[in-house]
Order: structure tokens, then C-alpha cells, then sequence
């Protein structure tokens, strides 16, 4: 489990794409301070799972379903990357549950610079859409945001002095897809709402 407050900005080092599947080498002096051979981390928002160590870089293994669901295939070396460790139960809850199991991707559609932020547009598929809210949570690239205003397609977001300087999103142009992860609370509600009796979601909403 993660909470989308990211520790530092990782680089990839290597890439080797295999028939179904790929092996990413990134470099990251923190989330290997205490890493070993099994332990999770967070690579824009997709729980990897560390095969091997040198020094401050790792390596994982992305499967075909990651593949498939998360922008992790497009990465090539020199990319940066947000990186998080699994949360520690003794630490502060910052962000969000997150769980680093992507739902889908989106693209930047636009940004729009204020005076310290910027709101950024994001486009949503319908899957990912159905769980929003506004003033509810979204991970992108890892990263938990406030998601502040939903179209049918789309959603906004503000990006904080810290977020810009301390993740990739800061210098992610127009038209750059990232990994979206929707709430997992809202996914249960949801889930629970779409078995109910016909009519009682009805009710339930309406109470």
C-alpha cells in the first residue's frame, strides 16, 4: 500500500523489452536505502515488486498486464520517474490509499499556469470516470491529487509549488500519457452500489 506522496524522482536506466513482457533498471538513492530483493515500489503509481540490486539502482519485472494497463512501456532510459516505497505502519498517512494497481491511462489535454500552480487537464476513459468525485482522490503517476472538476471525458487538477518541483508532472508536457489509479473506496461503493436489489442503489443515493 502507498499513500501517492512520492519520495524522490527516480531515472530509468535501462530498459529490455522481452515477448510479453519487460525488465526496467531504475536509479533511485532513497527508495534503495533500505530496499532488498522483494520489496515494493511504487514506479509512477504501478507496484513493482524489486528482483535485483546494485548500488542505488533496481530492477523489476513488468508483466503484460502492467503493460497493457500502465505507460511503463514507453519508458526509455534518461526518463524520470516518481518513485515510492510501500508505507511503513508507523508512518503518517499523507496522501491517499493507494494501492499502485493502475486502472487505466489518460493524456495531459492542457496546463495552465497561475501564479504559484498550475491546473492541468486530464483525460479520463469512461472505466476510470464512473469512480470520480469532486474534492475526491486520484493518483497520477502515483502522485494523490484533488480531483476539482469532471467533464464526461476529463477531469482538473492543481499542481502545488511541490508537486511541480519534487515529481514528474512539473515538466510532463501536453499530450504525455500517465498511469491513473481511481480511489479504491469509491471502487468498493460502487461495486457494492452495482449488486444491490434493483432499485435500492436508487435509494441508497437518494438517501
Amino acid at each position: 500500500m502507498f499513500t501517492g506522496i512520492i519520495e524522490e524522482l527516480g531515472e530509468v536506466t535501462e530498459v529490455r523489452h522481452l515477448d510479453d513482457s519487460a525488465v526496467l533498471s531504475v536509479r533511485g538513492r532513497l527508495v534503495t536505502s533500505d530496499a532488498t530483493a522483494g520489496s515494493s515500489i511504487a514506479v509512477n503509481g504501478t507496484c513493482l515488486t524489486v528482483t535485483a540490486l546494485d548500488g542505488d539502482t533496481f530492477a523489476v519485472d513488468v508483466m503484460a498486464e502492467s503493460l497493457s494497463r500502465t505507460s511503463l512501456g514507453r519508458l526509455t532510459p534518461g526518463d524520470q520517474v516518481n518513485l515510492e516505497r510501500a508505507m511503513a505502519a508507523s508512518s503518517r498517512f499523507g496522501g491517499h490509499v493507494v494501492q499502485g494497481h493502475v486502472d487505466g491511462t489518460g493524456e495531459i489535454l492542457s496546463r495552465t499556469p497561475g501564479d504559484q500552480w498550475e491546473v492541468v487537464e486530464i483525460s479520463c476513459p469512461p472505466h476510470v470516470r464512473r469512480y470520480l468525485v469532486e474534492k475526491g482522490s486520484i493518483a497520477v503517476d502515483g502522485v494523490s491529487l484533488t480531483v476539482y472538476d469532471i467533464r464526461p471525458d476529463r477531469f482538473t487538477v492543481s499542481l502545488i509549488p511541490t508537486t511541480l518541483a519534487s515529481t514528474n508532472l512539473g515538466s510532463a508536457a501536453v499530450g504525455t500519457v500517465v498511469n491513473l489509479e481511481a480511489d479504491i473506496l469509491g471502487k468498493y461503493v460502487v461495486a457494492h452500489l452495482d449488486h444491490l436489489e434493483p432499485g435500492a442503489a436508487q435509494e441508497v443515493t437518494r438517501g
